[in-house]
């Protein structure tokens, strides 16, 4: 049964805040999501009720905190198909599981002659990591363009891939096109020139049905706050194969076996890469974010944004000097014109009104719609529609080189979510036009 996201509403408690006397309109989801009751309610269950150290008492509190903890580790392979809770380890983030990658994989099997194949629409935290793996390895950065219509260059792709191509890390789906990459092929064909695959799922992992199982990527990284759940909790899946031969990411208590003076052996997985106490309130509400995501149903909220989406593109492409970035929701890649990533040659072009008629592609898009209207700086543009009680992220959404490959400095970015509906984007329809007019006006009197 498709989602209500009028009933789902209810269970989020800040969608009912005003803002400068308006009814929030919350389209920031990319940077991090807003959280159920349930969510706040374990949070505050953990603390109240059993509130001690996990792994490591035998005292009735350390014990129901430590089945806590397990128990949202058991959810999380579950969420994403892992074959063994071996393989989930908690970390900070996304931004730290693809760091542990990157040092602890990275550094112990990367050489002088050596390629890191990364992609043109990489996150920061999925780009910054690996060149200071390869500055101190020796290794070289590859990357994968994107075309005009922003999905990845697959021809240029295989050529990039060699026997040199020693690790493949990309995103699931970008934070800034709204791409989403084919995983199952890419990691597919990576291995065959003998890569390792780390994927970036902190965007796709809360929008997408995900099973690591069937893509076969070696590890995967997601964030708990992009997912209903709290800030300060990431995961990082892993193939155990790999991570029983890495060292260790971290040093201290929990992740050792026995310690000597000058040596140490190691605990067994996942706790040789969970050094010292765990975020474990957090941990344990993340658990509590996944029975409410599983809920629903994955399938179900990836249909629900797939109507945001194309209802968005609709309304937006309508606007005047409205230029949109990335894939289409509805036109085949087979005829998607240049126009689709918003550069031809380099410059932004604006949108065609009106919408597009043509068959969906919309597998190959997700709910992020990033934009630009005329000359407004999309700092403007995004703090004047605070006034009007929608929130937008407006930057560069750490992707600086994306934007440069767009030929813009900045963008202004709306992310669907489960409790999004049409008549917010209608709201964020007339907050932009509203603005524009304000702006033009504004400039005419000068």
């Amino acid at each position: 049964m498709p989602l209500d996201p009028n009933i789902l509403r209810a269970d989020f408690p800040i969608l009912a805040t005003k803002v400068h006397g308006k009814p929030l309109v919350y389209f920031d989801n990319a940077a991090t999501t807003q959280k159920p009751q349930i969510v706040i309610d374990a949070l505050v269950k953990y603390y109240t009720e059993m509130n001690a150290n996990v792994h490591r008492g035998l005292h009735h509190l350390a014990e129901v905190a430590t089945e806590a903890i397990e128990s949202a580790r058991e959810k999380t392979r579950a969420f994403i198909n892992a074959p063994s809770v071996m393989g989930i380890v908690f970390t900070r983030n996304a931004t730290e599981a693809i760091n542990l990658v990157a040092q602890s994989y990275g550094r112990t099997h990367l050489k002088p002659g050596d390629e890191i194949l990364l992609t043109q629409m990489e996150h920061h935290s999925n780009l910054v990591p690996w060149q200071l793996v390869a500055k101190t390895t020796g290794a070289s950065l590859r990357f994968v363009p994107i075309m005009d219509n922003g999905l990845l260059d697959l021809t240029a792709f295989e050529q990039l891939l060699t026997p040199k191509t020693k690790i493949f890390a990309f995103t699931m789906m970008s934070n800034v096109l709204g791409t989403i990459n084919p995983v199952k092929d890419l990691t597919a064909k990576a291995h065959a020139v003998g890569a390792v695959v780390c994927v970036d799922a902190a965007q796709g992992a809360a929008h997408l049905p995900v099973d690591v199982q069937a893509l076969n990527c070696d590890f995967l990284a997601l964030s708990s706050h992009k997912m209903c759940g709290p800030t300060g909790v990431g995961v990082l899946y892993g193939k155990e194969t790999l991570l029983n031969a890495m060292p260790p990411f971290l040093g201290g208590g929990e992740m050792i076996r026995h310690v000597e003076w000058e040596t140490a052996t190691w605990n067994d997985l996942p706790y040789k890469f969970e050094a010292g106490t765990p975020n474990i309130a957090d941990t344990i509400a993340f658990g509590t974010a996944l029975d409410y995501l599983r809920g629903i149903g994955m399938a179900n909220i990836r249909e629900h944004e797939k109507a945001l989406t194309v209802y968005a593109f609709e309304v937006l492409s309508a606007h005047r000097d409205c230029t949109i970035y990335g894939p289409h929701p509805t036109m085949p890649a087979s005829v998607v014109s240049s126009r689709t990533c918003g550069v031809e040659g380099g410059a932004p072009t604006a949108w065609p009104a009106g919408g597009a008629t043509q068959a969906p592609v919309i597998t190959q898009r997700g709910g992020v719609i990033s934009f630009n209207v005329g000359d407004i700086h999309p700092h403007d543009l995004g703090q004047a529609l605070d006034f009007e009680g929608v929130a937008i992220r407006a930057g560069h959404h750490c992707a600086q080189p994306l934007m440069g490959r767009l030929g813009v400095v900045a963008t202004a970015r709306a992310r669907f979510y489960l409790y999004n509906t049409k008549e917010e984007i209608d709201v964020l329809s007339a907050a932009l036009e509203k603005t524009r007019r304000f702006f033009h006006q504004k400039i005419a009197r000068k």
